[in-house]
């Protein structure tokens, strides 16, 4: 395509919108708070975590479609109040769809782009739903207005295509013929610039005939997504509608190309607990959005002026595409969504830096005109000259039979081309015409269908994909699976699916489905193996993850709403099935089901997005014969910091191979990316027919892969209380996994000792531990025995260390590994040195435990090594903590050896006892009056002095013998605690089961109340036994 050479490009800047959503159910559920304010252009986010950290970003457009609406009568989301500030469908197009409707009459190409994090509000806001029509079919139905009202003026030609870009494939979504392998190609010409090669162009008239090839698309849409075992919410979807307007009298052509983009989900993954992935680029799944942002990222630059070397359009297909869009010849829009939810924060902030690039970009748009219009005036030019020198030859009288033969054939042939090309369009009008015919005959026939037969549906992730494929179950018995070679078969696709799966019959108005031995079949979220009675909005999952609603006979349907079942419905529903639901959750963290945490609202989302990926994960490598199992856990469910406080809950990946006993855990982001590159490899060796010749993946390449790590098992607190009053403490502790499983019985102790190593006897324990500050304190911590390890008699080639770290010590600490055995001896000792108690370091001695770690290996894996970088050590090899008083310590000592500074000091001390004493001298001259007064009295008080003096050592030594006691008692009571917290009842406990835990519980109850009444009664004794020899002493009852 070619300039008309009298435009001039002009530059004007992407124009960028910002749309905030309402509150979905999950951001309800978890109490979700708002964090986005606007006012005017200008769009602000707040830091949850730090409500005073907030940035403000600025827009061509923002619209607050958050609150303030209400549905009117016919089904339209509109402002609560006349002038209200709530943004609707109407009100965006106006400021957007319309620029684009605009531009495209103008003969300027046109770009709209959809970005946001999956359920965003992208295709609410393209597509829309229901009555609330999205920008896509509004720009239509203008579009084709505008057409009708011109036809007098011009004639228009509307091409639709519609495509998708998946994985870096293309798949043309109108094609009649099968899907090629590896998709279409993208080619690049001279002229036209990157095309898609052999995309079908379908000629339209009308916007109804435009929205049925829209419903074909999101069918093919669905089908393909099936197939190739695609997320479709990790597709793109471009539409591209040609408008080609010919004006007749003024001999012009103008040719417009409008994109319409749905783009990607944007969301990222949260940093917290995700480490980097060895195979994180080999995967081709986000790379179109990745080079996106770089591109825009390169054109940002490039219009603030910076030098910019490269832009990567050709790193993906999507910016190949896109190139005109972007800082090329189009008038571009983006619209941008996000959430306003306090959970979304990370990604909403992600999605507002994105659009703040891109508004910056520019583009030169300008006037196109087709070569194809260039053509026919040429060949009318050349027809004049024609008919120009056949008239002269008729003049002249000449006898030219031979040139005027020749110069009629030419004559005709060019008229003849003119034709051809005038009339192309007509006959691609009727050809399409017929097709929607076809169309609108298939989809009356299902409409009508559905009012008389029952039918499964499907249920998509992406909510515009469900309902798009139905399933109709007539009279009779119906197979459903991969064949089709029979008349009453129902062929579908996907991962698990059998070739004969299932069985559904229809009788005497009853409808059942029989599942095919082998095959998975789940109903209402429990699996069957037997024949099963379906009723209406039974939720039916074959295979690993092909969902479907059951509707019913029409006379079952009663009006009600279907939409409540969504995918996520069929997710939170098979979780339940397994036991895993918020109510469990909450019950577990001690939290009341009608007020849960947030936090664990949203680890519970996390889960069931999660729970089909680790169905997919576990089919893919069973059909790839990989020998590896996935299992979904929650990180940190039952584990608590030093301080006893609840850690951050997160979901882990557990991956085992079979075989081996091989154990991986991997973080919500890395198992992600690996799902990725299971797919990849799936639709290379099962979906594309290549398994049986293919040879096997290099190891390193491997998603189903990684190198052997040591893996945390579990952790056990051992309570430092005790060392605050040097009194020594040795515990058996339990050791507990992230989820509540007891990984094994830990025997350390705490024991505090002298600089040399040597324990500290009765004699050196403290009542007050405020006398510490100041001085040295020296412990050492024994590790003794790790008993009953799980993790070693599940395989016995395995082997466990235990890591700590206490207070400031900059690196974590491990013990030797020992391996093969389940009770093995440890016998690692480990001592630490204060050189002067801080106060900072005696409140953690009195409120905080020392965790201990339990970390397994396996064989081929690196032992875990003590890093001794920045610790330092005493003369006795004892590890320095508290190191700020440790600093000052040491400066003081290292400054005795400057002599001025000395000076200055004992210059001070002088001065300040000087003033003492002449304050003492005036004491001294009061004193010794009341001295000589009393003289006879200080006679007889003196033995009764010397004899209560001579009490205070060994009351002091009673009291710390009678707390010793004390310590050691309440350690079995805290265990008995700890058992009672963790003693729950089964979930699949009949009423007999939960008598017999009512009854366990009471006894365990009543255990503990006897244990700790009793420690805290011998206690009482102790004391009053030492306070009533100390008076009888003391001669106060004599």
């Amino acid at each position: 395509m070619r300039v008309r050479g009298m435009e001039m490009a002009s530059k004007d800047c992407v124009k960028v919108a910002v749309r905030v959503r309402p509150f979905n159910k999950r951001e309800r559920d978890a109490g979700s708070r708002c964090i986005i304010s606007m006012t005017s252009n200008n769009i602000s986010i707040q830091d949850p975590r730090n409500p005073q950290n907030s940035r403000t970003f600025t827009f061509d457009f923002t619209y607050w479609s958050l609150s303030g609406f209400s549905r009117n009568k016919d089904g339209l989301f509109v402002p609560e109040e006349t002038g209200g500030r709530y943004a609707d469908q109407a009100s965006v197009f106006l400021d957007l769809g319309q620029g684009i409707h605009d531009n495209a009459l103008q003969g300027y190409n046109a770009t709209l782009l959809a970005y946001g994090q999956t359920g965003s509000g992208k295709s609410y806001s393209m597509v829309g739903y229901g009555a609330n029509k999205g920008l896509i079919p509004t720009l239509c139905e203008r579009l084709f207005q505008s057409i009708k009202s011109m036809q007098d003026s011009r004639q228009c030609q509307v091409f639709f295509s519609m495509l998708e870009i998946y994985n870096e494939q293309v798949v043309d979504l109108l094609s009649k013929t099968s899907r090629s392998a590896g998709g279409l190609r993208v080619r690049e010409d001279q002229q036209r610039g990157f095309y898609v090669e052999g995309l079908r162009r379908v000629p339209c008239d009308s916007a109804a005939q435009v929205e049925q090839l829209m419903e074909q698309g999101t069918r093919t849409r669905t089908t393909v997504a099936t197939h190739m075992n695609a997320n479709s919410s990790r597709s793109h979807m471009l539409i591209v509608i040609q408008l080609k307007q010919i004006f007749s009298k003024e001999c012009i052509t103008k040719q417009s190309n409008i994109y319409l983009v749905d783009l990607a989900g944007s969301e990222r993954q949260r940093s917290s607990g995700s480490e980097a992935d060895r195979l994180k680029e080999g995967t081709a799944i986000n790379l179109s959005l990745t080079t996106l942002g770089n591109v825009i990222s390169a054109l940002a630059d490039m219009a603030l002026g910076k030098k910019v070397v490269h832009i990567p359009y050709r790193d993906s297909v999507l910016t190949k595409l896109l190139q005109s869009a972007l800082g090329g010849n189009s008038r571009t829009v983006m619209i941008a969504t996000l959430s306003a939810a306090d959970i979304c924060y990370e990604e909403s902030l992600s999605t507002l830096r994105y659009a703040e690039r891109a508004k910056r970009i520019q583009n030169k748009a300008v006037v196109n005109e087709s070569p194809t219009e260039r053509l026919v005036k040429e060949l009318k030019a050349e027809n004049a000259k024609l008919l120009l020198r056949l008239s002269r030859l008729g003049q002249e009288g000449r006898k030219a039979d031979d040139e005027t033969k020749e110069l009629r054939r030419l004559l005709t042939h060019n008229e003849l081309q003119i034709q051809a090309i005038q009339t192309l369009w007509e006959q691609h009008l009727q050809e399409a015409l017929k097709d929607w015919e076809t169309q609108y005959a298939t989809i009356t026939q299902e409409r009508r269908m559905m009012q008389m037969h029952p039918y499964v549906m499907n249920i998509n992730e992406d909510a515009q994909l469900s309902g798009v494929v139905k399933l109709f179950i007539q009279e009779g018995e119906w197979d459903i699976g991969l064949a089709d070679n029979s008349p009453r078969s129902l062929c579908i696709r996907g991962l698990g699916i059998q070739e004969k799966h299932a069985i559904f019959s229809n009788q005497q108005r009853r409808v059942s489905i029989t599942p095919v031995s082998g095959s998975k079949v789940i109903v209402n979220g429990v699996p069957v193996s037997k024949r099963i009675e379906l009723q209406h909005l039974d939720r039916v999952v074959l295979g690993s993850n092909s969902t479907y609603l059951f509707i019913g006979f029409p006379s079952e349907r009663s009006g009600e709403d279907w939409s409540r079942y969504d995918y996520d419905y069929f997710q939170s529903e098979l979780a339940a099935a397994e036991g895993f639901h918020i109510q469990s959750l909450c019950d577990d963290q001690g939290h009341r089901p009608h007020q849960p945490d947030p936090s664990l609202l949203a680890v519970f989302y996390d889960y069931i997005k999660l729970m089909p990926m680790v169905t997919e994960a576990n089919q893919m490598s069973k059909e790839l014969k990989k020998g590896v199992e996935f299992k979904l856990e929650i990180k940190n469910l039952a584990m608590s910091d030093s301080k006893g406080h609840d850690l951050e809950k997160d979901i882990a990946v557990r991956v085992t191979s079979v075989e081996s006993k091989q154990v991986w855990m991997w973080s919500k982001a890395k198992f992600v990316n690996r799902k990725f590159l299971m797919e990849e490899v799936y639709q290379q060796q099962v979906v594309g027919g290549e398994g049986a010749d293919r040879a096997p993946l290099p190891r390193d390449r491997d998603p189903f892969w990684d190198p052997l790590e040591p893996l945390h098992l579990g952790s056990a607190h051992l309570w430092l209380q005790s060392l605050a009053f040097r009194i020594p403490l040795e515990e058996q502790v339990e050791v507990v996994g992230p989820e509540g499983t007891e990984e094994a019985i830990l025997q350390a102790q705490l024991v505090p000792c002298s600089p040399t190593g040597l324990p500290l006897g009765e004699d050196d324990i403290l009542i007050d531990p405020s006398e510490l500050l100041g001085k040295r304190l020296d412990f050492q911590l024994v590790v003794d025995q790790c008993c009953g390890l799980r993790w070693v008699k599940e395989a016995r080639n395995r082997g466990v260390q235990i890591g700590f770290q206490v207070f400031d010590c900059p690196q974590p600490l491990y013990t030797p590994a020992v391996w093969h055995n389940v009770n093995p001896l440890l016998d690692h000792r480990v001592q630490f040195t204060a050189l002067r108690t801080s106060q900072e370091l005696l409140n953690f001695l009195q409120s905080n435990a020392l965790v201990l770690e339990l970390w397994g290996l396996q064989e081929g894996c690196s032992e875990l090594v003590s890093c001794m970088d920045g610790v330092k050590m005493t003369q006795e090899d004892s590890i320095i903590i508290d190191k700020i008083s440790a600093s000052e310590h040491l400066t003081a000592e290292t400054g005795g050896s400057d002599l001025s500074s000395s000076l200055r000091a004992l210059h001070q001390d002088l001065e300040q006892l000087r003033n003492s004493n002449a304050a003492l001298k005036k004491e001294n001259s009061a004193l010794r009056e009341q001295l000589n007064s009393a003289r006879n009295g200080v006679e007889n008080n003196r033995g009764r002095q010397e004899r209560r003096g001579s009490l205070r050592p060994s009351c002091d030594a009673e009291f710390a013998k009678a707390l010793k006691v004390f310590y050691h008692s309440m350690t079995s009571v805290r265990g008995q605690l700890q058992r009672l917290r963790r003693h729950k009842p089964s979930e699949e406990a009949d009423l007999l089961g939960l008598r017999l835990f009512v009854d366990e519980h009471t006894y365990l109850l009543k255990d503990f109340s006897e244990q700790l009444e009793q420690c805290v009664t011998t206690l009482k004794q102790d004391v009053a036994a030492i306070v009533r020899r100390k008076r009888e002493k003391s001669g106060i009852w004599s």
